[in-house]
């Protein structure tokens, strides 16, 4: 992935670990940080993170068939750990907590690389992933190259490469290795799409933040957080982590959406500079006079300074407010109005974010992320206006993620489609047709009768076949669910999947 070179001194994985104790051996040079016994090479350093599914203690003595020759540990599991590490020619490092300090090695490893950027997060339940775009965006388009990590792509040198980890927010040896890769390309910033995950499970610790930016917050991830509170709470460590002292010259902000009601919770948590935007009067960044043209959109950008017409190829209000959050954060790092109302002109897009497939069909067909309710329902108000005809909606839900999605995605399709095609998405080890039994109770609460407003077909390129065979002239085909994603899970297994690249085979075919 990277021909960074190896970092060789002692000190830099040992160095910053809080609370470490030397167990056995002498903290060495290592030539990798992983988590995964599988990745271990000659020389690395292992680090044991207990898991949901599994404990990397386990597989301490695997890590050392592999060669690592350092070990990192817990100590609580020292039950597991003592008696393979006593006969061992490793060293061993115990610490309180292992992810905690798996990212904190990582950064050390790789030279902590987020000191030497500028460090822009940006969390919420939607939105994030266009915003961390339109930032890294506005940034390089002022003459500040910006490198980004989103469920899309990382960009971090050359050419993006596409995010295949079915995660949000990769783990923390990844982060910090993209992060070098940054700093070794030039980079003055990086944009980093925080998921709550991420940031729960510590994968963006000694990312030294120094803009964080919340956009929405609705119901999610219950299944982990358990509660919204608990939700709310992890993703407001992102904006106490730009209270921790760093050595950088890097304006400190805290951005929020005045739109949403959790904004006030957002605000009280950090001391850096508070950015509000928005569409309500008073807001720091808002738009006035929103004018929509097909799938793009016009609006005047105001600030306290000044006021300039902007025009942006996305579509819908949320992506109006996607921009202000953007343009908010470029305002704490000094762009001018016209820097950022240029940059918004210029904006490519995001793919597999409303992203159009032209294949010379009569019909509209677009390829949507959208996997919660909210995302749901604002693509669909988007796509009615500009739609002739009918929406056919062809989606299905996550299995082992927060089951509550299901229902409202059902309600949400039932009460803006004409017609929905119920299909797989990512079941893992769930029962297909239990999941999509729950999204079509939805549908039916919503006054919705199968056969004649919606059909189940698991097998999702059949149920893009049917959904394009159903679709007329002046119709739209919303594909929802996957974007850019490259794998359908089914079981444990990824199974090849490119959404865009599927629906032009189909169409071509037709």
């Amino acid at each position: 992935m990277s021909s960074l070179p190896s970092r060789t001194a002692a000190a830099s994985w040992f160095a910053g670990l809080a609370d470490a104790r030397v167990v056995h051996g002498e903290p060495g040079a290592v030539t990798g940080v992983s988590h995964d016994s599988r990745d271990v090479r000659e020389g690395a350093l292992f680090v044991a993170v207990p898991g949901f599914e599994t404990d990397g203690h386990v597989y301490l003595k695997t890590a050392i068939e592999r060669g690592a020759n350092a070990l990192l540990v817990q100590e609580d599991k020292r039950a597991v750990w003592e008696p393979v590490v006593a006969e061992a020619d490793v060293a061993v490092v115990a610490v309180p907590d292992t992810r905690r300090a798996l990212a904190q090695a990582a950064a050390g490893f790789f030279g902590n690389p987020a000191g030497k950027l500028g460090v822009i997060g940006v969390t919420g339940t939607d939105g994030k992933t266009t915003t961390v775009h339109i930032i890294a965006h506005l940034l390089a388009s002022a003459g500040r190259p910006a490198g980004s990590m989103s469920s899309v792509s990382f960009e971090s040198g050359g050419e993006p490469v596409l995010n295949a980890t079915h995660m949000t927010t990769v783990e923390a040896p990844q982060i910090q290795e993209r992060l070098a890769e940054m700093v070794e390309a030039g980079k003055r910033y990086a944009v980093l799409e925080a998921s709550s995950h991420g940031l729960a499970l510590h994968r963006l610790d000694a990312c030294q933040f120094d803009v964080g930016v919340f956009t929405t917050l609705s119901r999610d991830h219950l299944d982990f957080h358990g509660t919204m509170e608990e939700y709310k709470a992890a993703k407001g460590r992102l904006f106490q982590m730009l209270d921790e002292s760093t050595e950088k010259r890097v304006p400190r902000a805290a951005v929020v959406n005045a739109d949403d009601a959790a904004s006030a919770y957002f605000r009280e948590i950090s001391q850096a500079t508070l950015i509000t935007y928005g569409l309500v009067d008073g807001a720091d960044v808002r738009a006035e006079s929103i004018e929509t043209d097909g799938l793009s959109v016009r609006f005047r950008l105001v600030t306290k300074d000044a006021a300039r017409d902007v025009s942006v190829g996305l579509a819908g209000e949320f992506n109006v407010l996607n921009c202000l959050a953007a343009a908010a954060a470029g305002q704490s790092q000094g762009l001018a109005p016209q820097e950022i109302a240029a940059g918004l002109a210029s904006f490519p897009g995001v793919p597999g974010r409303m992203e159009e497939i032209d294949s010379g069909q009569g019909f509209r067909v677009v390829v949507d992320i959208a996997s919660t309710p909210e995302a749901l329902r604002r693509v669909l108000l988007v796509l009615r206006p500009v739609t002739e005809g009918r929406i056919c909606v062809v989606f299905g839900c996550a299995g082992e993620r927060d089951t509550a999605r299901r229902a409202g995605m059902g309600r949400a399709a039932g009460e803006l489609a004409d017609y929905v095609v119920l299909t797989n998405e990512d079941p893992r080890r769930e029962d297909p047709d239990a999941i999509i039994d729950e999204i079509a109770a939805g549908l039916r609460s919503s006054g919705r009768d199968e056969e004649r407003d919606f059909v189940r077909v698991p097998d999702r390129r059949e149920a893009l076949r049917q959904a394009f065979d159903w679709a007329r002239a002046g119709d739209t085909v919303l594909l929802a669910g996957k974007g850019t994603e490259q794998s359908i899970v089914i079981g444990t297994e990824h199974h090849p999947w490119d959404e865009a690249r599927v629906a032009r085979e189909l169409l071509g075919e037709m």
